[in-house]
């Protein structure tokens, strides 16, 4: 028997708490980005600088160990063999010691070359201060992957929200580095965030540290490869490393492009990206690994009863997200202008910043449902420990996506006789599609493995009208306060024509006040169509009134 959903939820909810108080604390940081160093060539040089280290974390970290090592290590628990998923833990922390080393090491010798492939449109100061910084970080990012080996040893024991939470401390530490050097040069000012960024790497991993020890109860970290689940780790770890790598190539690629417009591109992009990854990881994130370790016991299980545990999962966390991250998308469609003032406006970043990160937004609420889904038909790959096809998969949508990026950026608003700097938001554009490709080969091919999957159709009929009625009724207030504001105007010099833009943002208590009225429009016909989550939510707030 399958634990009921109500135990998945709150482990979801959990999760999501964790990822939720980190994120806000990110957001703080953020805003004190935007404000001290808005989009000029400080910002972009940060930018770049932690994209090059984050391929470490990306290709040895959290999406990789949760895709090798709580599968193998999940299973061993569920079958009460404690000590053999013990060693297990200890020489899996070894291996990534040794690799990790070597590869920090390899990173700070050759910072050159990586700005160089990374960011080649960086010259002159720009590309000196990109590989001073990168040489200052990439220690600290190594520290994060040892840091991902206790999200996945906390993960496999149910301990969600201090892993997912623990980033905070990450965060803390960049702001308190901002802050202490507000007044002095811009220079001065992203390198103490480098250092901070540093200090927040080693404390992110030592605040999770002793519960880690707690739950292993013991602990010798020595590399080794003679255990045979050691070896099913490593097995599967190589596709999941090969897979992380190929959707990094995207990410650089979408950087090296943004670099080849201008500076301002690639700190929206960065801005974007950290806001559209909000409900990526509240609700697709948060959803997918809470189900992860469920679906690895349930793997231990007969095929028969394996295959309606992971197919009863997969429409519970389907439904879920679908609640969440369609009404995300329509407010990154409707209202990115709002969500970005509120977030980053002020000092050195301005409305007309905000007014373009909203189109990069735009681009990426056409991802945002394939991106969560996405992740949850993986995880239910790597609880098969079938790490093969989701490489496949990733392949396809990355070559796929360097080919139109480059078409978006380069040749693209030309056609459209669209000023270059816009081909910013064809990155976004691009990345939806591929996304959605993406999303479509994993939905078929474990349809065919499960012999077939349940469907949202019902759920999505509901929150797809009710998010969209939202949207449409808030967008127009949004303009009807606009004229009656007169704050209306045209930006033919950014859009390269006489077009009508949306109207100038209001103060940042009128952004917020049109969020709330969305989302208080959207909860009321969620409940006005039963959507089960909204009625839920309902039911929960009646009782305790």
């Amino acid at each position: 028997m399958s634990p009921p959903p109500q135990k998945s939820g709150r482990s979801a909810a959990l999760v999501a708490a964790g990822i939720l108080l980190s994120r806000l604390v990110g957001l703080i940081r953020q805003k004190l980005f935007a404000h001290f160093l808005g989009n000029g060539l400080e910002s972009a040089a940060f930018a770049a600088a932690t994209r090059i280290p984050n391929v470490l974390q990306n290709l040895l970290g959290e999406g990789v160990l949760s895709a090798s090592f709580i599968p193998v290590y999940a299973g061993l628990r569920a079958k009460k063999d404690d000590e053999e998923a013990r060693k297990v833990a200890g020489a899996i922390f070894g291996l990534l010691c040794l690799l990790v080393g070597l590869m920090v090491g390899l990173g700070v010798l050759a910072a050159p070359l990586l700005v160089d492939v990374i960011a080649p449109g960086y010259e002159g100061a720009s590309r000196e201060l990109t590989i001073k910084l990168v040489r200052l970080i990439f220690p600290g990012t190594g520290v994060l992957v040892l840091s991902a080996w206790c999200l996945g040893i906390l993960n496999s024991h149910k301990r969600f929200f201090l892993s997912y939470a623990a980033p905070v401390v990450w965060n803390g530490c960049i702001i308190a580095a901002l802050l202490l050097a507000r007044g002095e040069t811009l220079d001065v000012i992203v390198t103490w965030a480098a250092w901070g960024t540093v200090l927040g790497s080693i404390a992110q991993f030592i605040v999770q540290l002793p519960r880690v020890l707690s739950l292993l109860g013991g602990f010798s970290p020595r590399p080794s490869l003679s255990l045979p689940s050691v070896k099913q780790i490593v097995k599967n770890f190589l596709p999941a490393v090969l897979a992380r790598g190929v959707v990094q190539v995207s990410s650089w690629v979408d950087m090296a492009y943004a670099s080849l417009i201008s500076e301002r591109a690639v700190s929206a992009l960065t801005y974007s990206q950290t806001i559209a990854l909000l409900p990526v990881s509240l609700f697709g994130m948060a959803i997918s690994a809470a189900e992860l370790p469920e679906m690895s016991a349930d793997a231990t299980k007969s095929v028969e009863e394996r295959t309606k545990a992971i197919r009863e999962r997969l429409g519970a966390g389907l439904e879920r997200m679908s609640f969440f991250v369609v009404p995300s998308a329509v407010a990154f469609l409707f209202l990115g202008d709002l969500i970005a003032a509120t977030l980053l406006e002020s000092g050195k970043f301005t409305a007309a910043d905000s007014r373009f990160t909203w189109y990069l937004l735009i681009g990426s609420a056409i991802a945002l449902s394939a991106q969560t889904s996405g992740r949850l038909y993986s995880s239910a790959f790597y609880a098969l420990k079938d790490t093969k096809r989701p490489l496949k998969f990733a392949t396809i949508r990355v070559t796929l996506g360097i080919a139109l990026g480059y078409y978006a950026v380069q040749i693209l608003p030309g056609q459209l006789g669209l000023p270059q700097h816009l081909g910013a938001v064809f990155i976004t554009i691009t990345t939806g599609i591929t996304a959605w490709l993406e999303m479509s080969l994993l939905k078929g091919a474990l349809r065919r493995e499960l012999g077939g999957l349940p469907s949202t159709r019902t759920q999505l009929a509901k929150v797809w009208p009710a998010a969209l009625l939202a949207g449409a009724i808030t967008l127009a207030v949004k303009f009807w306060l606009g004229s009656q504001f007169g704050v209306v105007e045209t930006v033919a010099a950014e859009w390269g024509g006489s077009v009508l833009a949306p109207p100038a943002l209001p103060r940042i208590p009128m952004s917020l006040g049109l969020l709330g009225l969305f989302c208080a429009l959207y909860g009321i016909g969620c409940i006005v169509l039963k959507v089960p989550q909204a009625s839920a939510i309902v039911r929960r707030v009646l009782r305790r009134t």
